[in-house]
């Protein structure tokens, strides 16, 4: 019976010091490839514009994938992928990605 009884008790404080299981946040846990699953995109403006050399200058919000903070920085991209109707001044929303060192915006469109 005491045995019993020190289960019980061991429990019920055991229940109340231990948080339970739906409180906890395993976001961090995630994958880094599901957390680009995710695909954000990061908002800005362009400022230079360079088909030719594909590079672009623009100046960011916060770039979440890449831990990033908010500043002005010039990436390159694949020849096309910046849709011809889009210049400098023009407000934006891009993916960013690092390759060995290197910062590419690999989607854009236009913020209508």
């Amino acid at each position: 019976m005491k045995h019993v009884l020190l289960r019980a008790v061991a429990a019920v404080a055991c229940a109340f010091l231990l948080p339970p299981a739906s409180a906890q946040d395993h976001s961090s846990h995630a994958a880094p490839a599901a957390k680009a699953a995710g695909q954000s995109w990061s908002d800005g403006t362009i400022r230079r514009l360079d088909r030719g050399a594909g590079s672009i200058t623009i100046t960011h919000g916060p770039i979440e994938n890449l831990g990033m903070s908010a500043m002005t920085m010039t990436f390159r991209f694949k020849k096309g992928l910046v849709p011809a109707s889009l210049k400098e001044g023009d407000k934006v929303r891009f993916r960013a990605e690092e390759k060995d060192g290197q910062y590419s915006v690999v989607r854009i469109e236009a913020v209508k």
